[in-house]
């Protein structure tokens, strides 16, 4: 164990060196309509995904040769700043504490310019099958996740300005659109129409109630419990969730489901409502029984492995990490899949490829938010919660 330690805190302090060589800018996933070709595209909504889908998908990076350029990330500070908290939680090093508040000051000053609460969106616009959203269109699951961020700021440097901020965000949660039906609310995905989706539903809802706890606000109580309900009863028997409720979303994948399931805890521990444990319980079964290799190796979907995806070993090694105190053999696993992710898709300079396809096909192209600011947190959130037992 000792071995894995070591490996654990080089390839931690690997990836953190890249990020900050780069000085906090890469590509994303789905930055292609970034590029320079845009125009071309002619404001169709069929070209702009095709461009946007023809960038993702290729294992070769096409984003230097049609002029997509590494940008800042909302979402790669968000977590990059989560991280340096753990990390000066763990080694009790200032430096770490100065990074996470400059991270956390750059968030203050890129938030959404659309709203006047804080909220925050990609730094790129955005098209698929449902529609365009443009790079200030504001998106509760960014929100909801770089708020935690500031929760976690307030409470780890009891700085009560980041509380503020926090509720600033709630305040931008309570006010976006929401699904109303005879079992429970459904948090819209988007400020400005409504989407239902679970895991942005139960993330905002993780939100509202982790606040509500050093708030006392009833109302944000409330709300939580009514996104809460939406979701958990629409849990399938199994113990899964689709990515929505539509036909079309009725897929079942790794990360959205590790989302699910922090989102849940998240809101059981800070308010003590055990109406949901069962939903707890046989999702978080279904997510260590139906997502991962034997060799620890992380499936994208219940039923299929490929494409092995950076995203899913990031969000499956914080998931396990942190469920650990419900199931001891949960840490292990966490343990087992941060060992083949670094084995498999950290490289030498540091960085974590994007996605891993059949015939040992990588796409190694270096991402900031979707691989390096996720994996870091993630890796950091590991090593916290192990240090006494490695």
């Amino acid at each position: 164990m000792a071995e894995m330690k070591e490996k654990l805190e080089k390839s931690i302090q690997g990836v953190e060196k890249w990020v900050q060589d780069h000085d906090y800018k890469s590509y994303e996933p789905f930055d292609g309509l970034s590029s320079s070709l845009r125009p071309l595209t002619f404001g169709n909504l069929f070209l702009d995904r095709l461009l946007l889908q023809l960038i993702r998908q290729s294992p070769i990076n096409l984003r230097p040769l049609l002029g997509v350029i590494p940008l800042e990330s909302t979402k790669g500070r968000g977590y990059m700043a989560w991280g340096y908290l753990d990390m000066y939680g763990l080694t009790g090093d200032s430096e770490y504490k100065k990074k996470a508040i400059d991270c956390l000051e750059w968030l203050i000053d890129n938030k959404s310019p659309k709203y006047d609460n804080f909220s925050w969106a990609n730094h790129f616009d955005f098209a698929s099958r449902g529609g365009r959203y443009s790079k200030h269109d504001s998106i509760i699951v960014w929100t909801a996740l770089i708020g935690q961020a500031f929760l976690d700021a307030y409470e780890r440097l009891e700085d009560e300005k980041y509380l503020k901020i926090a509720i600033s965000v709630c305040d931008w949660i309570m006010d976006v659109p929401r699904e109303q039906t005879d079992s429970g609310v459904c948090l819209s995905y988007l400020g400005f129409i409504q989407s239902s989706i679970h895991n942005s539903n139960m993330l905002g809802a993780a939100m509202l109630a982790r606040t509500a706890k050093f708030t006392g606000d009833e109302t944000l109580l409330k709300v939580a419990k009514d996104a809460m309900t939406y979701s958990c009863s629409r849990q399938r028997k199994d113990g899964s969730w689709y990515y929505g409720e539509q036909s079309n979303n009725h897929w079942i994948d790794n990360f959205h489901t590790g989302y699910n399931l922090n989102s849940l805890k998240c809101y059981i521990d800070n308010t003590g409502d055990k109406d949901f444990a069962d939903n707890l319980y046989r999702g978080f079964r279904f997510f260590k029984e139906n997502f991962f290799e034997e060799n620890g190796r992380p499936k994208y979907y219940h039923n299929r492995a490929y494409p092995i995806d950076s995203q899913c070993a990031s969000q499956a090694i914080e998931t396990l990490a942190d469920f650990s105190q419900y199931d001891e053999s949960s840490l292990r696993l966490a343990m087992k899949v941060a060992n083949w992710t670094i084995d498999n898709m950290q490289d030498k300079d540091g960085h974590f490829y994007y996605r891993q396809y059949p015939f040992g096909i990588k796409a190694k192209t270096p991402m900031l938010h979707w691989a390096q600011a996720t994996m870091y947190k993630a890796l950091v959130h590991l090593a916290l919660k192990t240090r006494n037992s490695i």
